[in-house]
């Protein structure tokens, strides 16, 4: 009997998940259904491929859903993040082992006694970010502790970006990930983190203008700027004597500035509804938040208003993305600002057929060995082949799956609600990814973090 492996959702970041399934499908006796609510927009390959079975499906038919799951060996979630914990509530009641790639919510962790008790595996954060980030630090942080050594500084970043060959417009960036998240970015509290041993807090509005770079050989400079909050994994990676905490998200230089425009001007706000937005033209969706002049035009106000000079850079992009175009319509009904920013941007950095992306992820690691500061950088970049194998989706799905094959072999026992730090986990999926072209380089350099006598030794 082949080994039933259900994968719901079907969405950008499965092309390499389900290729890499069906790669395996004769060789580990495994059969693939995949349910969605359009199976239909898979490629034939996939469709007609020996080993798969197509399930169209309404996730909120509760009867259709569990009946999937019953029949499944292994679940893997493959929806939006928030419709994960009704799959998961779903792989208690039939004790099916369950991977996502999502961040672990709440409710998903109050689930962890249940999982333990019945003993599953709830595999989660097992894609990029989180995901290649947490197994590629706890695998150099591991390393260190092993040799003695004492971590003082920990910093990540990590990148959807577009590829150098297909960067072809003035903000040298395409949506390769969910646009809607881009555009949310940062939102919700304060960016937190600590630093040299101090706690820092970065409001929304400043969020965009504090960044840091680095760069890549072969790449030129990145910049960065911070995630909501980097201290929730001071506990998860054992950091709790780390003097800096630092994660952010890359991005090329000049796009922070450029974004932060949008931040100023209130566009990315999504706390209301612009009641007349469908057919509004995005020249009157940019006035929406300009003072009333009965003289100067859209273009003047706008430069009055966020200071900006006419041969200022950031001026350009603006133009760029129509923002200014009185013929470009909204079609959105009573939608907020952020959606209405989201169609706009979505006209312009959408990828074309054979655009290729580029994940770019960077950690610094610091510490202290046999009384020596150290420093240890690594780096990982990715590039996608077109629309549909991007870097994005190779770099979530390959490890979503072989993590599933991982758990449906036995090679992976813990148990419980979990995320991929353990050794088990990251040493087998590392060494396979680079077979795939997801490789980090390591390099050491001076360390030039903050090192009080009390942590010597």
């Amino acid at each position: 009997m082949p080994r039933k492996i259900l994968v719901i959702g079907a969405g950008k970041s499965t092309s390499y998940l389900l290729d890499y399934f069906l790669d395996k499908a004769a060789s580990e006796g495994l059969h693939i259904t995949i349910a969605d609510l359009r199976p239909d927009h898979l490629p034939l390959s996939v469709r007609t491929h020996p080993h798969t079975s197509l399930l169209p499906l309404d996730i909120f038919d509760d009867e259709a859903r569990k009946k999937a799951v019953k029949e499944a060996d292994i679940v893997v979630s493959m929806l939006p993040a928030r419709l994960h914990i009704t799959i998961a509530e779903d792989c208690i009641a039939f004790q099916k082992n369950l991977v996502t790639a999502s961040y672990v919510s709440k409710e998903m962790k109050a689930l962890d006694p249940a999982v333990r008790e019945r003993g599953l595996i709830f595999m989660n954060e097992i894609g990029l970010d989180p995901g290649i980030d947490h197994m590629s630090a706890m695998q150099v942080i591991d390393g260190i502790r092993a040799q003695g050594g004492k971590m003082l500084l920990f910093e990540s970043f990590t990148g959807g970006l577009v590829a150098p060959e297909s960067d072809n417009n003035l903000w040298n960036y395409k949506f390769t990930w969910n646009p809607r998240n881009v555009v949310l970015a940062g939102q919700g509290g304060a960016a937190k983190f600590i630093q040299e041993g101090t706690y820092k807090y970065i409001p929304y509005h400043k969020l965009f203008r504090r960044t840091e770079f680095m760069d890549i050989e072969g790449y030129g400079t990145f910049e960065a700027y911070a995630n909501r909050d980097s201290l929730d994994y001071r506990e998860v990676y054992g950091l709790q004597e780390a003097l800096t905490l630092y994660r952010g998200t890359i991005r090329r230089v000049g796009f922070s500035k450029a974004w932060n425009m949008f931040v100023q001007l209130g566009m990315t706000d999504d706390s209301y509804v612009v009641e007349n937005s469908e057919g509004m033209s995005y020249r009157e969706f940019t006035n929406l938040f300009l003072p009333y002049s009965p003289t100067d035009s859209v273009e003047l106000k706008l430069r009055h208003y966020l200071k900006i000079d006419q041969d200022d850079s950031t001026w350009s992009k603006l133009q760029e993305i129509n923002l200014f175009d009185p013929h470009k319509k909204i079609k959105l009904k009573r939608a907020t600002p952020a959606q209405m920013l989201q169609q706009i941007l979505e006209d312009s950095w959408t990828l074309a057929e054979e655009d290729k992306d580029m994940i770019v992820m960077y950690h610094k690691f610091g510490f202290v060995l046999d009384g020596k500061k150290r420093q240890i950088d690594a780096n990982m970049v990715v590039l996608g082949e077109n629309r549909t194998h991007t870097a994005m989706a190779k770099t979530v799905g390959l490890p979503v799956a072989m993590a599933t094959l991982l758990i449906l072999n036995g090679q992976i026992r813990k148990t419980g609600v979990q995320i991929p730090i353990q050794k088990e986990v990251y040493t087998p999926i590392l060494k396979e990814l680079q077979s795939y072209g997801v490789v980090f380089k390591e390099f050491e350099v001076p360390y030039l973090g903050y090192y009080p006598d009390s942590v010597a030794g």
